[in-house]
């Protein structure tokens, strides 16, 4: 399958992220990197993730800036590409519409039109998604050192993160970084032990890591609704076990991530 279209989502009100955040979740082609409703994070969540689109609410009256300080800010970061940007608002002036394209925005909704939805923003991007890369790859081709493998694996991280989240693993818990970590040494192809790695890299033994890994899962399986983990763990689990084994859900997420980008 082609690689998914990456999507930032930038929007204040909760009613609507969730509406954003369910259909791209059932969706092969997108996936959504995160979601703010601070205009001043969200440039450094694209510096992170590198999104293929924003969808960027111009308000945010519920959050922290708006989107004119985003579109103004973006144009001064040093990235190899600028995300295609598609602009929602409630704002109809077609003055402020001059000076949102001025500033770079590609695209602009109207939240009051009568057929705008969440989803039909989402299928707009879907419909340039062949476009949005293929402009990209060109851009990076003519910039290949903003694509360093740094920032690459930064980026990885951050997903890894993002999974963990999904499903209920705490940056808290004591196995989070146990598992972020072993993720990102199968994406790096590590040939050694990775519990061993972890275990010395950290000053632990090998049984305190698996066991706090297969703690942070079990609680996950605990506490997370079973309409999440089904959404966000799709794998096969032992119907004895009824949660992955630490193993399992390392692989899974690393080839997850891996496929996705």
């Amino acid at each position: 399958m082609d690689k998914p279209l990456s999507i930032l989502l930038v929007e204040d009100d909760k009613d609507t992220c969730k509406k954003f955040a369910y259909y791209i979740d059932e969706l092969d082609d997108v996936t959504l990197v995160n979601i703010t409703n601070n205009s001043y994070r969200a440039i450094d969540y694209i510096k992170e993730y590198l999104p293929d689109a924003v969808i960027l609410d111009l308000e945010l009256n519920l959050g922290t800036g708006n989107g004119l300080s985003f579109l103004k800010e973006i144009k001064s970061i040093n990235i190899a590409t600028i995300p295609y940007i598609l602009v929602t608002t409630n704002n109809s002036s077609q003055t402020t519409y001059n000076i949102i394209r001025q500033l770079g925005a590609d695209f602009i909704m109207y939240k009051h039109q009568s057929d705008y939805t969440e989803k039909g923003a989402v299928d707009f991007l879907r419909m340039l998604k062949d476009i949005i890369h293929n402009n990209q790859q060109n851009n990076n081709l003519q910039n290949p050192s903003d694509n360093s493998p740094i920032l690459a694996k930064k980026r990885l991280s951050r997903l890894s993160s993002i999974e963990l989240n999904r499903i209920g693993i705490s940056p808290k818990a004591v196995g989070y970084k146990y598992l972020n970590d072993a993720i990102q040494l199968v994406l790096d192809e590590h040939e050694g032990n990775i519990i061993c790695t972890i275990a010395q890299k950290y000053n632990k033994s090998d049984s305190s890591v698996e066991r706090a890994m297969q703690n942070a899962i079990n609680k996950a399986w605990r506490t997370t609704t079973i309409e999440d983990l089904l959404i966000h763990y799709t794998a096969k689990i032992n119907s004895e076990r009824g949660v992955p084994t630490v193993t399992e859900f390392i692989y899974y997420y690393a080839n997850k991530i891996k496929y996705e980008n």
